[in-house]
Parts: structure tokens; C-alpha cells; sequence
């Protein structure tokens, strides 16, 4: 793909955005099944809702563009959908599996942060108000999700976090 002007880059990092979180409504539901934590299942089942939504805006700003999301695919996304398959398929203790789950969730949560932050600076660039403000929404609510996450893994003043329960499960072999 030709790239002639910062629109054209728009458009194209939108379609890849867009991908993700297709790929990442199908990934969503195998998370929150692996997941033993009630609090992580119902997290991931929340955070699928709203990614639903960020199709749903991405699908708004691509008919305002007069254009479709096309077939591009985000191999990015493939990845670190990959490395959450290795987290849904560990055995073993529980809360170590729900921290891996975690550590997979906020790779996902981080790359699409980087991503909404820069397509919200492009439309911003480009004068394209209503887009920078339904893609800040998005950003918003990306961080709050990331937010979240670090939440359940560190636990609050009166709970211990799963990153914490997973350290004092029994010392295994290969950790000394």
C-alpha cells in the first residue's frame, strides 16, 4: 500500500486496529474461560463488551471516511493472542495461571494503547475532531482496563493479589 499522505497512514493504522479487536472478541471468551479467579472471569466478560464497542466506533469513524476496514490483517495482535493461547493451555497451580492470563491481557491492553494513542493524534492532526474523541473514549477505556488488570494482579489493602497468591503457592522444582 501506497502511503501519500498522513490520511492514508489513518486509514491504515484504523484497519489494523480494527483487526485486533475482532481477533481480540474471539480471544476474550477463551481468557475468561481459562480463568479460575471470579473477578478475572468477569473482567475479561466486561472487557469483551466494551471491545464490541471499539469495533462499533472504529466500524462509526470508517463510514464517516467513506471506506471499510478491509481484510488487513494485524499479525501484532496474532502474536500476543499466541502467547495468551500458551496462558489458556498452562497446567498447574491456578493463580499462577491466572497471573500468566494477566501478564498475556496487559500485553494486549498495552499494544492497543499505543495504537488508539496514535490514530487519536493522527485524526487530531488531520482535524478530524469527532474521530480523535470517540478514539480518546476508546483510549480511556483501554487504560482503565490496563488499570484493572494491575489491580486484580497486585490485590488492594484487603486482599492479597493473584501475582502474590501465585508467589506463595510451594516452592517447585527449577525456583530456588
Amino acid at each position: 500500500m501506497k502511503m501519500k499522505s498522513l490520511e492514508d497512514l489513518y486509514v491504515d493504522q484504523l484497519k489494523d486496529l480494527h483487526n485486533a479487536e475482532k481477533q481480540l472478541v474471539q480471544a476474550l471468551p477463551k481468557m475468561a474461560k481459562a480463568a479460575t479467579s471470579v473477578d478475572l472471569q468477569q473482567g475479561f466478560q466486561a472487557h469483551l463488551e466494551q471491545t464490541r464497542t471499539h469495533v462499533e466506533r472504529l466500524d462509526s469513524i470508517f463510514s464517516r471516511l467513506g471506506t471499510s476496514p478491509g481484510r488487513k490483517k494485524c499479525v501484532a495482535m496474532e502474536g500476543l493472542i499466541e502467547e495468551g493461547q500458551e496462558a489458556i493451555q498452562l497446567e498447574g497451580d491456578p493463580m499462577v495461571k491466572d497471573a500468566a492470563l494477566i501478564a498475556a491481557a496487559q500485553r494486549v491492553e498495552h499494544y492497543e494503547i499505543a495504537g488508539y494513542g496514535t490514530v487519536r493524534t493522527f485524526a487530531s492532526h488531520l482535524g478530524f475532531d469527532k474521530d480523535s474523541d470517540l478514539l480518546q473514549t476508546t483510549l480511556d477505556e483501554e487504560g482503565e482496563t490496563d488499570k484493572k488488570l494491575t489491580a486484580l494482579a497486585e490485590g488492594g489493602i484487603f486482599q492479597t493479589g493473584i501475582n502474590e497468591q501465585a508467589m506463595n503457592e510451594p516452592v517447585t522444582a527449577g525456583r530456588s
